[in-house]
């Protein structure tokens, strides 16, 4: 795009989602006025409290504090005639319809006859906001609902009015898609629209059938959650990070709003069994995680037994169905199948609970089409880019197979869907043919065929790419494809894609098998959170020295060949890069990377070190940034005993993880694939290995420097003992330990120096502690 489709932008309503909408348009690098109600005490005061929320926002809502410059504010009385100049407006104030009104009359005295005016409502339908408003306004209306948090909830639904222009919806789109990154959903002028439709009411049938069966909460959340493709929240955890108020509010408005004969009013308030219990618990402030605790409560280790209400010790030990689901997943095979088996007497509460809950969402997703939308991809985009699901509904049927679905809701009491039946009768609702993925869309319940799925121009979402393709190479936790212009993609897809021996052949495989060049990428959630810690754990417990140094040292030859290939190697993360994912990503020849990749190098925190080339190449770029040998050995000391992580591409540049000169930022993350492609198909001309570094390792003069600023820190309580160890044998491998000279050394040197070193802390009782408690309790023990 040449030139930006909207170039002065105004959010009006400096609240959670108004202020966050400002700050993605803030992260795109365009300026953005910020207005809101007038204070007594200080007449910007709501905009100044929203800019000090965003600056101490955890996840940061902007991908660095300076792109708080970009957001101006003021106030709806001082500067309400600022907006004549803009050319899109962005109303998101309290959900109240006469407010909302009195807001558009002012504005439309106003604004310009061309500026663009939409809405962040969820709940109030476009007839009702723009019932006063005269055509012409109604031309350049509609809804951009947007997910909190804004920066990283991918979806925006996109609402379009009787009257609204079709050129308007198309900027709307095409701004939405390419500046502010986010994967554009139309919808129809329905209640609730798609995402909040289906995702409230999955929660709330996953609250009710917990409740019936008396199961546990921890065992809902745990089938509901990873063993689904649901965010391991599930539902009770998912209430109390949101908020135990806040979301008994969401269904009380979506309650307001649905259809009379809507099924969701059974799950809502009152007739939903937890609707008691939800109430007192609120009325004594017990409203999740930013109060005094919700259905589980930190502070005590205990849960909420919701059949009685009371507390109770939490329970730890995973229900048997997704102990299995943990290990499907890590065998790359299916985890439904599983979750339904009726077989095991012993899990008949767990199978009841599956088998209610898959039916009653399957079937409620399936009964929206053709009314609510006419493409199942719709209700699947919404789930997955606002829900976090890794598949949506209509995956799953195709997954589960219609027959099973149609079981399912026999069996719970329920008509099966017309879609159902159609998929039963002419196929899945996906079907890959000659290289291109189709969706049945469905013009009516009779009158339905395949259409290719819909993407924006320059959109390779690789999840569905790969559905068209057979890997060149595959094993349980990797594989490798061949791309058009004869590129390779390796993808990792183990759980968590924690990186494995396994995944690491595939590396090696696309060494050799490279093509004209390779693309390292995946389209879950996190490119990598490092190496399986599950695996060093066994090692470690059973003294297996010689394994762990053979693990390192095939990672480290399995990455190395990666950086020598003849051919260009681009990296293209998305969500956390850390670790032994960083460090696979620190050897390709360039990122494009999404603009909330979390990259960099955390090993230390566990009791470890990078040894993948991590320390390695950190302390290669420091050099490169500094032209300072001790400086740089110095950096590197520092940040991997700190574990730093940059928040996004530009915080990672401080860190020299992300090298802004040579590396890209791209805001969604579904261009990274196409990208990538084209910068690799442009570096391939005349392309050249990078030579292999020499490096230079400071005399042991330095060390006394680290020593004392260790002790120092443990004597300020900053540091604990085992801190100050991991510390000084990250040190072993950036300086000359045993000579006051300067010590010259080669890459292959430095990485068998981070085996060593790895070796050392490995067989420290302090480090195995460490492993142990962040495994067994997600948190790492400070020794």
């Amino acid at each position: 795009m040449t030139q930006l489709d909207f170039n002065r932008i105004a959010v009006i309503g400096a609240g959670t989602m108004g202020s966050g909408i400002a700050a993605q348009i803030a992260n795109a690098g365009q300026k953005v006025l910020l207005l809101d109600l007038p204070r007594d005490d200080d007449r910007n005061g709501a905009g100044n409290d929203a800019i000090k929320r965003l600056l101490k926002s955890d996840p940061p809502a902007l991908m660095d504090k300076s792109r708080a410059d970009l957001i101006e504010i003021g106030n709806i009385e001082d500067d309400f005639n600022r907006l004549s100049e803009c050319d899109w407006i962005v109303e998101a104030i309290v959900e109240r319809l006469p407010l909302k009104k009195a807001l558009y009359q002012r504005m439309n005295d106003v604004i310009s006859d061309t500026c663009v005016v939409t809405s962040n409502t969820s709940t109030i339908p476009i007839s009702l906001l723009v019932e006063d408003m005269d055509v012409n306004f109604r031309k350049r209306f509609a809804i951009t609902h947007y997910f909190n948090p804004v920066r990283y909830m991918r979806l925006l639904e996109l609402v379009r009015g009787a009257d609204t222009a079709p050129d308007v919806m198309d900027r709307l789109s095409r701004y939405n898609d390419e500046v502010l990154g986010k994967g554009v959903v139309p919808c129809n002028d329905t209640p609730g629209f798609l995402g909040n439709r289906v995702g409230v009411f999955a929660l709330q049938v996953g609250m009710d059938e917990a409740a019936k069966l008396g199961l546990p909460i921890e065992h809902a959340d745990a089938l509901m959650g990873r063993p689904m493709g649901i965010p391991k929240t599930g539902v009770f955890g998912l209430y109390d990070m949101i908020g135990v108020d806040l979301m008994a509010d969401v269904v009380d408005t979506l309650g307001a709003i649905l259809p009379a004969d809507d099924v969701a009013h059974a799950v809502g308030w009152p007739q939903n069994p937890m609707h008691a219990t939800i109430k007192d618990m609120i009325a004594n402030g017990f409203t999740g995680n930013k109060g005094a605790g919700g259905f589980y409560r930190a502070d005590s280790n205990q849960a909420m037994d919701i059949a009685t209400g009371e507390l109770r010790p939490r329970i730890d030990e995973l229900p048997t169905k997704a102990i299995r689901a943990a290990d499907d997943m890590l065998a790359g095979r299916e985890t439904l199948h599983n979750l339904l088996d009726d077989s095991n007497p012993d899990e008949t509460l767990q199978t009841k609970f599956c088998h209610s809950f898959l039916a009653r969402v399957l079937c409620y997703a399936a009964d929206l089409i053709p009314t609510v939308t006419h493409s199942p991809q719709d209700i699947d985009d919404a789930m997955k880019l606002g829900f976090n699901w890794i598949r949506g509904p209509f995956e799953m049927i195709d997954a589960l197979g219609a027959d099973m679905v149609a079981q399912l809701a026999t069996e719970a009491g329920l008509d099966i869907p017309a879609t159902i039946i159609a998929s039963q009768q002419f196929g899945p609702f996906y079907h890959a043919e000659n290289g291109t993925l189709n969706v049945r869309v469905f013009k009516t319940l009779t009158d339905h065929a395949y259409a290719p799925i819909s993407l924006p121009d320059g959109t390779i979402r690789f999840s569905m790419m790969r559905q068209t393709m057979e890997p060149i190479a595959s094993n349980a936790s990797a594989s490798l494809f061949k791309l058009d212009g004869d590129l390779r993609l390796v993808e990792f897809h183990s759980k968590a894609n924690a990186l494995t021996g396994a995944s690491m052949e595939i590396v090696a495989a696309a060494a050799k098998n490279h093509g004209a060049g390779i693309l390292v990428h995946n389209d879950a959630q996190h490119f990598s959170a490092g190496v399986d810690l599950n695996h060093f754990r066994t090692l470690i417990e059973a003294a297996d020295w010689d394994g762990i140094d053979a693990f390192l040292n095939d990672f480290q030859q399995a990455v190395k060949a990666l950086k020598y290939a003849p051919v260009p190697v681009i990296g293209a993360p998305s969500g956390l890069g850390l670790g032994g994912g960083y460090e696979v990503l620190a050897h390709c020849d360039k990122l494009v990377a999404h603009s909330n990749s979390v990259l960099g190098l955390v090993e230390a925190s566990v009791g470890v070190i990078p040894s993948g080339g991590g320390v390695k190449d950190t302390m290669w770029r420091w050099y490169q940034a500094t032209g300072d040998w001790e400086r740089a050995a110095w950096e590197t000391w520092m940040q991997v005993g700190y574990s730093q992580t940059g928040s996004s591409p530009e915080t990672s540049a401080r860190y020299q993880y992300f090298l802004p000169t040579r590396d890209n930022a791209v805001m969604n993350r579904d261009k990274l694939v196409a990208r990538a492609m084209d910068e690799l198909q442009n570096m391939a001309d005349g392309y050249t290995p990078p030579t292999p570094p020499e490096f230079q390792l400071p005399g042991r003069a330095i060390l006394q420097k680290m020593s004392d600023f260790m002790d120092d820190g443990i004597k300020k309580g900053w540091f604990f003992p085992h801190d100050k160890t991991v510390a000084m044998t990250v040190a072993t491998i950036v300086v000359n330990v045993d000579g006051d000279e300067p010590l010259n050394a080669s890459e292959q040197d430095m990485y068998d120096r981070e085996r060593a070193a790895f070796i050392t802390l490995a067989k420290t009782p302090e480090t195995l502690a460490r492993i142990t408690s962040m495994l067994d309790d997600g948190a790492v023990v400070r020794n």
